[in-house]
């Protein structure tokens, strides 16, 4: 006879050990899925949020290139003598003051696109010292002139790195 409660009880037992079973592994992924999609949600709002801001960063970034493009740098900054060196060094001045200025963007834009920016920025303090040692210049007109010169031959390393920017820019919309 107690075989027979065993065997009763047992029947009981079993089904509702599976049932519990299955409704733990059900809830569990239930759970699982609901969490993966609170963290879509959160990261498509971090990325809703986060978009105008690199893009700001981008832009602020295409402004300092363009500030420190040497045809429109020896246009904008005068010689307040005509003293050659002191004309070099207030230029690479104003681009390493610009370069400050702009400097925690390169928390919002990409490691390369942070490299190219100061390779342009370093090329063209290089142009600025080059084109002062290399080339006989007598005043500050023929400093800005040979400053020109350089630049006419290739492009602009500023020139360049705006291009990458532009195609970051692309692929990030």
């Amino acid at each position: 006879m107690e075989y027979s409660k065993i065997v009763e009880l047992l029947s009981y037992t079993i089904p509702s050990i599976v049932t519990g079973i299955v409704a733990y592994y059900f809830f569990l992924a239930h759970t699982n899925n609901e969490e993966r999609k609170m963290r879509l949600s959160l990261l498509r709002e971090n990325q809703k949020q986060s978009l105008p801001i690199k893009l700001q960063a981008y832009e602020r970034m295409a402004l300092f290139l363009e500030r420190i493009n040497p045809s429109k740098l020896v246009l904008r900054i005068t010689s307040v003598n005509n003293d050659i060196n002191a004309y070099s060094q207030s230029l690479i001045n104003t681009i390493e003051q610009e370069f400050e200025h702009n400097l925690t963007q390169q928390i919002y834009i990409s490691e390369k696109c942070w490299s190219v920016i100061m390779a342009a920025k370093n090329t063209t303090i290089l142009i600025i010292q080059k084109a002062g040692e290399e080339e006989p210049v007598n005043n500050v007109q023929e400093l800005r002139e040979a400053i020109i010169k350089r630049i006419l031959n290739s492009s602009a390393p500023s020139t360049t790195a705006l291009a990458f920017i532009k195609e970051e820019v692309r692929n990030l919309i």
